[in-house]
């Protein structure tokens, strides 16, 4: 989706961003850039991945975050802050606040991962589980801070927080200057508004591609409509960008600066964080994925060189387990067998030696004797393998027919 639709009164300009830099020095951290080989070579030009998965707190938040608790008079932090959060903005304004000497209140969703729940904990916020998506835990925030006077810290739709998560574009811009096209996870529209401040008011000639899960895209009806729509279902399990509807503030920064916005699928999400653990030895969750999976669904249209923001790395061990398995038989290297033999001694044995052969390797095997279905001879063995590839699948399935087995999928 393009779009160009002028702004006069922009909420947030370059000198704001260059602001929250002076103000973060020495608390976020300048994070690294590096190279991929692998997407360079199906993109054709130089990709290179901003890491903010390595930054403190593992994500971008910690920058925003700072920028709006530190610009509070000293009435408003005397209040406390609170904040509404699946995770990352939680971690940050936990963290910012420590850092400021002021008391936070952090509301996540019920079903927020373990891990981002005990670190907002670890640093120093009180945290209380409401709602099931982030919107429901923005409510009960808000309503809190009407009740308490404390300062309620936005993840997204303010300008100070706009202003903090520019300051990695200002990074990207020292980093690679000859950047043609920066690619960016969007949820409420806080860091792609920034960067684009930020960027476009250097390089204007420098691309900006937001990307957002298809399952939870509030900015492509928005951006249709001219102003935030609220989108009902939100499907992903990228819940650092699952908001139901863009930010005012940054909507409108979003609509004049961003070049386009894309979707990606679940299965590409998946592959991409595949992709980043195998090829790039980074840990990454989905949301900071998704930039690269928006470079691996289509890389042949992204001019380069690119630069993919790796937004955060804050992901639950269980759900990492589960997105893994997800992108390897979305890849084509996970193969469910189900495989018919003669009951008989050593018969196991010899399924397996073909299986050597083949070299495939087994995760898993089911030995099913009492099915109705089988003849008084007859077995049939379930098979959950681990290959090299669509073509190696092939391979393996081949092998086992040309041993004369009964091979269902």
């Amino acid at each position: 989706m393009n779009f160009r639709t002028p702004h006069p009164f922009p909420p947030v300009i370059l000198d704001d961003v260059r602001g929250a830099r002076k103000m973060l020095s020495g608390v976020a951290r300048m994070t690294p850039m590096e190279g991929s080989r692998h997407l360079s070579g199906l993109v054709g030009a130089p990709v290179h991945f901003k890491c903010e998965n390595l930054q403190r707190t593992g994500s971008f938040k910690l920058r925003g975050a700072y920028v709006r608790i530190a610009g509070l008079s000293p009435v408003e932090r005397a209040a406390g802050v609170v904040a509404a959060s699946a995770g990352n903005h939680a971690q940050g304004v936990a963290l910012a606040s420590a850092l400021l000497g002021v008391r936070s209140t952090v509301f996540m969703p019920v079903g927020a991962p373990l891990p981002k729940v005990a670190a907002t904990r670890e640093y120093g916020a009180e945290v209380r589980l409401h709602g099931h998506v982030v919107d429901e835990t923005l409510a009960a925030a808000e309503e809190y801070a009407q009740e308490t006077g404390a300062v309620f810290i936005h993840p997204f739709d303010h300008p100070d927080i706009i202003a903090g998560q520019g300051t990695v574009g200002l990074e990207i811009l020292e980093q690679c200057p000859e950047v043609r096209t920066i690619v960016v996870g969007i949820g409420g529209g806080g860091l792609a508004a920034g960067i684009a401040v930020a960027v476009k008011a250097i390089r204007p000639d420098v691309r900006i591609v937001g990307v957002q899960a298809a399952g939870a895209a509030c900015y492509p009806p928005s951006l249709a409509a001219g102003h935030p729509v609220a989108i009902g279902s939100l499907q992903t399990m990228a819940d650092g960008i699952k908001v139901g509807r863009p930010g005012d503030v940054p909507f409108e920064l979003v609509r004049e600066l961003v070049d386009e916005v894309r979707t990606v699928s679940e299965a590409e999400l998946s592959s991409a964080l595949l992709l980043c653990l195998e090829r790039a030895k980074l840990v990454v969750e989905p949301a900071g994925a998704s930039p690269v999976a928006a470079l691996l669904s289509d890389p042949e249209s992204f001019r380069g060189p690119v630069v993919a923001l790796l937004s955060g790395g804050n992901v639950d061990p269980l759900l990492m387990q589960r997105i893994l398995t997800h992108g390897m038989a979305t890849a084509g290297r996970y193969l469910s067998l189900r495989v018919r033999l003669t009951d008989r001694p050593g018969a196991l044995a010899t399924l397996l030696s073909v299986l050597t052969v083949a070299d495939a390797n087994i995760l898993d095997i089911g030995h099913v004797r009492t099915d109705p279905r089988l003849g008084l001879t007859e077995a049939e063995v379930d098979l959950h393998l681990e290959t090299k590839g669509p073509e190696h699948c092939e391979e393996v399935t081949a092998e086992l027919r040309g041993a004369g087995y009964l091979v269902t999928e």
